[in-house]
């Protein structure tokens, strides 16, 4: 049954006017950028204090660096959105409460949006960060170094963790908070889920927004199933919730990951749908799976 604090979750967020067109997902768009915005005091509560919240230009890709103490191993976050819409902002709450729980420095990623910037330009944005970080004077320790995200941001994380796999200092752990992850929108949960806030249509739209080029949706930086071998990805947590759409493909990218030796955590959180987990105010399961993911950072990166 689906949780009543979600339900009461659900009116928060104003909703577009009867007014606006109908054929203009552009315009439709703007609207929900905003309002998802307008939303972060009453949905996210509010803004914990933490020694540490500073905006940083990551070599032209703006970023904002949460931390509770010095020389924190890192966790880079990439919000949701679909690829579209989200920012730092929409965030803030979540890595806030993330950095305090865990002890690890919290780095937001503020990469560039679909429709303006296509793939692979938010990809680019993130290998970008993952650069400067390991240059740069954040006074973070790199060498114990994290990476994760929610709905569209956890794809760009896994992704990420794919390409860095051969890098000198490879990531040692990924945190996706229900990962969208097949362009071909295939689950039989969209069959199933599609009345809980994120249908079929919605995510076809999503990915045709970010990849409109359909020659690029099954390649491996696109769909990370099209990798051929997924051993040697960092130890991963996965979080889906029971009333999503995208259920099935995280828990297909569990079993996947398992298969190949990875070491993984999938949780299913009962009740809840597709976006619960910002929202910490609203809904308890949002906290609980919070702090699930600072002590998953703990138990990878501080032990």
């Amino acid at each position: 049954m689906l949780h009543p604090q979600v339900t009461a979750a659900a009116r928060i967020r104003r909703r577009p006017p009867a007014a606006m067109p109908t054929d203009d997902p552009y315009e439709q768009l703007k609207f929900a950028r905003a309002a998802m915005e307008e939303a972060v005091d009453e949905e996210c509560g509010p803004a914990l204090p933490l020694p540490v919240v500073v905006d940083v230009d990551a070599d032209g890709v703006p970023c904002r660096l949460y931390a509770s103490r010095p020389d924190a191993p890192l966790f880079v976050y990439l919000h949701g959105g679909g690829w579209c819409y989200g920012s730092i902002e929409t965030v803030d709450r979540v890595c806030r409460r993330i950095a305090d729980r865990s002890g690890c420095a919290v780095l937001s990623v503020d990469y560039r949006l679909a429709p303006e910037h296509v793939f692979p330009a938010a990809l680019d944005d993130v290998s970008t960060v993952m650069s400067y970080v390991r240059k740069a004077e954040l006074g973070v320790d790199v060498s114990r170094l994290a990476i994760g995200g929610d709905s569209a941001g956890a794809q760009l994380a896994t992704i990420t963790a794919r390409r860095q796999r051969d890098a000198a200092t490879p990531l040692d752990h990924q945190i996706l908070i229900y990962p969208a992850l097949d362009p071909m929108t295939a689950a039989a949960s969209y069959d199933e889920l599609g009345s809980y806030g994120l249908d079929r249509a919605a995510m076809k739209l999503a990915w045709e927004t970010f990849i409109p080029d359909p020659r690029q949706c099954l390649t491996p930086d696109a769909a990370i199933f099209a990798t051929p071998d997924l051993s040697g990805m960092p130890s991963t947590l996965i979080i889906t919730a029971e009333y999503d759409a995208l259920r099935d493909e995280g828990a297909d990218y569990a079993d996947a990951l398992l298969t190949a030796g990875v070491p993984v955590v999938h949780t299913r959180y009962m009740g809840v749908n597709h976006g619960f987990a910002r929202k910490l105010a609203l809904i308890d399961a949002a906290r609980a799976a919070t702090d699930q993911v600072a002590f998953s950072l703990r138990a990878a990166l501080l032990f």
